[in-house]
């Protein structure tokens, strides 16, 4: 595809943690995995929820739940929702790790006040950046999570700028990276969406394609590692379709324009799928976490053929319940319990220094509020742990329906919780 607009991945002004972006100095790239907005490229390099986004639709009525048995976390003390209050001992809970968050280095302490209050044992910051000077960022992460008490995991990211400064090898140096990032603690890599729809090729006419052949060094150095790949690939497919009232994400794109793909020169979705594909097909000893269901929520069969096909890929949930919660629910249950061993718990949180900073697997025009943080919780519990019908979305903004909960089984439920992060990451948070 030849172009010089690119696209360039970004939260929203005014919130939505800027500090976790990943700036690719030179040409205008911010890469935590966040939104999308079209640029030109530079020449040079309780039990009762009822409270919603005020740019959402109203969201629909439910009756108060009947708590499930396996999370008191439904139903949290008022004083748990207080960042004035005193810790409390954590109340029993299902194992967690939330493989999916993004966290400021300066956000820790607002992190694990968050997921003690959440019952979340351990969690991934997938915002790691990459290590080496001028700036030092993967060791300023890895060195502000320490705080955690082992509470926390960092994923690495890639220095993108290496393939206009090493063009010739450029996967070769991102591996040498990659290998000084996990000596230095890193667990994992994160590849942003910014691979197929923001990075330039070597030759700034083009987009760097998911599965460039450049890039192998990189994720056979992934593979021998034992690090894991978390990739972002696309986004929801109804971002490339006309933005208007019509559209099924029309809440979001109205308080989001510049996430709408519809019309830019970019890969079609159909086409970035196809190479995120052939990636993970050409690097089998390299396990790739699929994020955001497999980057296909919209389609759990065709997830499914992915997940049988490809015994090096697993998926995770974050920020897609309200995606997958309108699926028939039975079918889906028999999904999440068929490839029980494959999928991991996640929520895409982003924590910044305040509350405005906060996001919860997808933000409004409006700063996120400690009611969207309850509601988005609750009902992302209710869906994995109870049979509820017509909950309301755990994250209304990004579409007008409720969903159905699928009551996981407990001994299916702790793999998706806990037990399949462990043994991927090869880690588990202490005391569990």
């Amino acid at each position: 595809m030849r172009s010089r607009t690119f696209v360039v991945s970004r939260w929203s002004s005014r919130r939505g943690l800027v500090s976790l972006a990943l700036l690719c100095a030179g040409l205008g790239v911010l890469a935590a995995g966040c939104r999308p907005r079209a640029v030109t490229a530079p020449d040079a390099a309780s039990g009762s929820v009822n409270a919603a986004s005020s740019s959402a639709s109203p969201a629909p009525s439910t009756p108060s739940p009947t708590p499930s048995p396996l999370s008191p976390l439904l139903n949290p003390e008022p004083a748990a929702l207080d960042h004035a209050a005193p810790a409390a001992p954590r109340a029993p809970h299902p194992a967690r790790i939330d493989v999916h968050m993004h966290i400021g280095p300066t956000s820790v302490e607002r992190a694990l006040a968050l997921m003690d209050r959440w019952g979340i044992d351990g969690a991934v910051n997938l915002s790691g950046y990459y290590p080496g000077p001028p700036n030092n960022m993967l060791e300023r992460v890895l060195e502000a999570n320490r705080a955690s008490g082992g509470r926390i995991a960092v994923f690495a990211n890639a220095d993108f700028r290496l393939v206009f400064r090493r063009s010739g090898d450029y996967g070769v140096a991102m591996a040498a990276e990659l290998e000084e990032s996990h000596r230095l603690g890193a667990k994992g890599l994160k590849i942003p969406k910014g691979l197929g729809l923001g990075y330039p090729a070597p030759d700034r006419q083009h987009l760097l394609a998911v599965d460039d052949p450049g890039l192998d060094p990189l994720f056979e150095k992934a593979g021998a590692l034992g690090m894991p790949v978390a990739i972002h690939v696309g986004d929801p497919k109804a971002f490339w379709k006309p933005s208007g009232p019509q559209n099924e994400r029309y809440d979001e794109l109205k308080a989001h324009p510049e996430w709408s793909f519809y019309g830019q020169p970019v890969p079609s979705w159909a086409e970035l799928h196809a190479a995120f594909e052939r990636l993970v097909a050409r690097h089998p000893k390299t396990t790739f976490i699929g994020v955001h269901f497999g980057n296909d929520p919209e389609d759990p069969v065709h997830v499914g053929q992915l997940l049988d096909k490809y015994p090096n890929l697993v998926i995770d949930t974050a920020a897609r319940v309200p995606e997958i919660g309108r699926q028939p629910a039975e079918r889906l249950r028999k999904f999440f319990i068929k490839y029980q061993d494959r999928i991991l718990f996640g929520t895409d949180t982003g924590v910044g220094e305040s509350q405005d900073e906060m996001m919860y697997g997808s933000n409004g025009a409006d700063p996120p509020t400690q009611a969207d943080e309850e509601r988005f919780f609750k009902q992302t519990y209710r869906f994995f742990e109870t049979r509820e019908k017509h909950l309301v979305s755990p994250t209304p903004i990004q579409g007008r329906w409720t969903i159905d909960g699928i009551g996981l089984p407990p001994e299916v439920l702790r793999k998706v919780y806990f037990e399949n992060a462990a043994r991927i990451l090869r880690w588990r948070p202490p005391g569990t």
